[in-house]
């Protein structure tokens, strides 16, 4: 069963990959020109948006945490090791970022069920595969919702930006066999929640095929 759920949230594994060709732009930025971190932000807008978005649920949240990481980064630029990865280290301070809020609003909000998947839409010419990815995306969201927030953090980063444990050690401030063992523990409960979710469902077939006819 854990083999499905992984299966699953790889089928929403969409590529984040930027070009490379961004170390003259580091630089730049970290002397303070603003038009080369600009640039950076251009580039890394959309994978910092969507983290937010799958950590937090909610667009208009998401899009406040993506601005806010970005000011932090470049408040940030000039302790910036350009011996790092520079998506490492700006989607760790975006889950930073999005771990903090929801441990804030935990007492007030538990649940981000009537939140839709958001991603970026792929144009292809298939409407039904697409239909059938939103559906698994929300799938995946529901499941997403039932890990604490740094679990999340870590499946997120893992599936969805390909990050080594290695990284997601780095970006989550983890030792590598704690992200292990968290990833060990979210998958065994987002295989149990997939278990009662279809559970639940087929009771429900059940019921509604074996109501009597009125």
């Amino acid at each position: 069963m854990i083999m499905v759920v992984t299966l699953i949230i790889g089928m929403v594994n969409g590529s984040n990959a930027v070009p490379e060709e961004e170390s003259e732009k580091l630089i730049l930025a970290q002397k303070g020109d603003t038009q080369a971190f600009t640039e950076l932000v251009d580039a890394y807008q959309v994978a910092v948006y969507n983290l937010c978005y799958r950590m937090l649920g909610d667009p208009y949240e998401a899009e406040d945490a993506a601005q806010e990481t970005f000011i932090r980064a470049y408040k940030a630029m000039k302790t910036f090791d350009r011996k790092r990865s520079f998506s490492t280290w700006l989607l760790s301070i975006a889950a930073h970022y999005c771990i903090d809020q929801l441990r804030r609003k935990r007492l007030n909000i538990t649940h981000f069920e009537d939140n839709p998947f958001l991603d970026i839409p792929d144009p292809g010419p298939n409407p039904e595969a697409s239909l059938f990815e939103n559906e698994q995306q929300n799938r995946v969201r529901s499941l997403l919702n039932v890990l604490s927030e740094t679990d999340r953090a870590a499946m997120i980063m893992f599936y969805w930006y390909e990050f080594s444990y290695e990284e997601i050690a780095s970006a989550l401030d983890l030792t590598i066999s704690a992200v292990k063992s968290r990833m060990h523990r979210a998958r065994v409960q987002l295989a149990k929640t997939w278990t009662d979710q279809k559970q639940t469902l087929s009771g429900l077939e059940r019921q509604s095929y074996g109501s009597q006819a009125l």
